[in-house]
């Protein structure tokens, strides 16, 4: 509740103004991590989701052959 020497809308303390602070350095580290996860991270795991998937499509070709052959018999 506001006092009588307290105008609407004002810090009551300095703890509400520390609050405010650290939500807004909250705020600003969270924008570094996403900035940090759209240029380092994403880059990195569609390359090597890339090598997975090349050599996950190698094997299941491979395990193609195999199977046809062994139907072939």
């Amino acid at each position: 509740m506001n006092g009588p020497d307290q105008p609407t809308g004002a810090p009551r303390s300095n703890f509400e103004q520390d609050l405010r602070n650290a939500a807004a350095r909250a705020d600003e580290e969270l924008q570094r991590l996403i900035r940090y996860l759209n240029d380092e991270v994403v880059p990195d795991v569609r390359k090597h989701s890339s090598v997975a998937l090349r050599s996950a499509s190698e094997g299941l070709r491979s395990l193609a052959e195999k199977m046809e052959q062994g139907n072939r018999r």
